[in-house]
């Protein structure tokens, strides 16, 4: 928001009448209207008339299209309508949210660890929502977070600040990713990914994630901050050690690093609800069978000198939605290959390795790996069925010696046919799926391990082990939780980590790093 000019007049419009101004952008002033019919008080933004050039009014329409396609979503600010005032301006009528925005809260509140996860997958799914419609939002940061009545966050801005010659968006740099402060910006959904997790960072630490309390804070300050410095921590002591690991994986510098979609970073977020016996907040997706899309390439456009310090220019970007996210690896066809190498890094006898990959694209590693381990417990497994084996049959020839007379004295004659003596096909019982998302981030002196369960059933447990130096696992331990920590003491701190359902069944091992 800017205060050096002064506010434009409200337009007339039909059925609509002026209150007061809510607020000042660089390109739209939004003012509080009550519609006469139906009566309600309503937020219309109205674009300046020193803005009225054709490509700023083509982008203000296609913003009005944008949010109406996407304001169906309850986190996302719905739009009831836009037109041209008898001034020439335009004007787009939205849901006129009263509460304070979370620009004012983060900066004069202390907001509850709960409310702020509560808000995080409730944004992270709006955000979803508009990659798979192909939108990149490209401005997400607290200012641009409204609150319903009901109390619900509600994303708005999509793309609105539009400049002259380059239709280049507006950029808020504290919350903005590295690779769209460099040169040559480019970015994806994961640039979006970024710029929620700083949101949610700023709701937690009270300032946004490269803010020095005390400064220097200027754009170039926070610019050579985020391109070269850690993530430092929020500072509280109420935030669980893994939350801080999944804002720092979602804030990586290496767009790779990061959690590949919205919709990740939101069960990176579910898992800390659970990990803190919270109620774990719904997504809000129309269809979850799918993650977002990442494009191979968008469009990247030339940076545009701004007048703003703490704002720069980049063009419009869109997404494309039917593409598969960038590094994905396909679904294998066989259990074993379920062990799915993590997108972070492992040492190097386990980095080796995925050179060697078999026709499906598993590494051949991997599997070796797999059939050690099952060598590794096939004695212990023997052992267990050995004595289960044995029971049963002394129970049996109990129950016989007991009671076999008496059986056979009433037993009718069996006149039916025989039953076919050859073996059966045996059940099929539904592989355990691996977890997904390991990642692993140093926090304080410990390595912070987070992860997700693609198929969450009442019982799941997991077992982890720690990795040498040449990917031998060690000792497994069981975790009740998709977290855990381990003391890390200068080098990698490399894991591996299992799904074990409630019957004993176990899904092929992870494997990922921290470092």
């Amino acid at each position: 928001m800017s205060a050096k000019r002064e506010a434009s007049t409200p337009p007339a419009i039909r059925g609509f009448r002026p209150v007061r101004l809510l607020g000042m952008g660089g390109f739209a002033d939004v003012f509080l209207y009550e519609q006469e019919m139906p009566r309600r008080l309503v937020a219309v933004k109205v674009l300046l008339a020193s803005a009225l050039g054709d490509e700023i009014r083509e982008r203000f329409r296609a913003e009005a299209d944008l949010m109406a396609t996407l304001s169906h979503h309850p986190s996302i600010v719905t739009v009831f309508g836009a037109a041209m005032a008898s001034d020439g301006r335009p004007y787009l009528v939205m849901e006129y949210c009263s509460r304070p925005s979370l620009g004012e809260r983060y900066r004069s509140e202390r907001m509850s660890v709960a409310e702020v996860l509560r808000i995080g997958v409730r944004l992270a799914s709006a955000v979803e929502t508009a990659h798979r419609a192909g939108i990149l939002h490209r401005d997400i940061k607290p200012a641009n977070v409204l609150v319903t009545d009901f109390g619900w966050p509600a994303l708005t801005d999509f793309g609105i600040a539009a400049t002259t010659a380059t239709a280049a968006v507006g950029m808020s740099i504290p919350w903005s990713p590295p690779e769209l402060l460099a040169d040559d910006p480019h970015g994806d959904a994961r640039s979006d990914v970024y710029s929620l997790a700083a949101t949610v960072y700023s709701l937690l630490a009270g300032r946004s994630p490269f803010e020095l309390p005390g400064g220097p804070n200027t754009a170039a300050d926070l610019v050579s901050r985020i391109e070269r410095a850690s993530l430092p921590l929020t500072g509280r002591v109420d935030v669980p050690s893994s939350l801080e690991a999944v804002l720092a994986r979602a804030m990586d510098r290496d767009p790779a690093r990061r959690h590949h979609s919205a919709l990740a970073l939101a069960r990176a977020l579910q898992q800390v609800e659970a990990e803190l016996s919270l109620a774990l907040t719904p997504l809000d997706l129309s269809d979850e069978a799918g993650d977002a899309a990442t494009p191979d390439r968008p469009a990247p456009g030339e940076p545009t000198p701004g007048t703003d310090q703490a704002t720069r220019l980049r063009p419009i970007t869109a997404v494309a939605p039917d593409g598969p996210p960038r590094g994905a690896v396909p679904p294998p066809a066989d259990p074993v290959a379920a062990a799915a190498v993590s997108a972070i890094a492992v040492p190097t006898a386990v980095a080796d390795a995925r050179t060697a990959a078999g026709p499906d694209g598993v590494p051949l590693a991997w599997r070796d790996q797999a059939a050690v381990l099952a060598e590794r417990q096939a004695p212990v497994a023997q052992a267990r069925r050995g004595r289960r084996v044995a029971a049963g049959v002394a129970t049996v020839v109990v129950l016989l010696g007991a009671g076999a007379a008496a059986v056979l004295a009433t037993r009718p004659p069996d006149t039916s046919e025989p039953e076919p003596t050859g073996s059966q096909p045996p059940p099929i019982t539904r592989a355990v799926p691996a977890p997904t998302d390991l990642a692993g981030a140093v926090v304080g002196g410990e390595a912070v391990f987070t992860w997700a369960n693609p198929d969450p059933l009442e019982g799941d447990r997991y077992t982890w082990a720690r990795l040498d130096p040449a990917g031998v696992a060690g000792q497994a331990e069981l975790v009740q939780t998709a977290t855990l920590s381990v003391p890390a003491s200068g080098e990698d701190v490399c894991v591996e980590v299992a799904l074990v359902r409630a019957d004993g069944r176990s899904s092929a091992p992870v494997r990922g790093c921290a470092d």
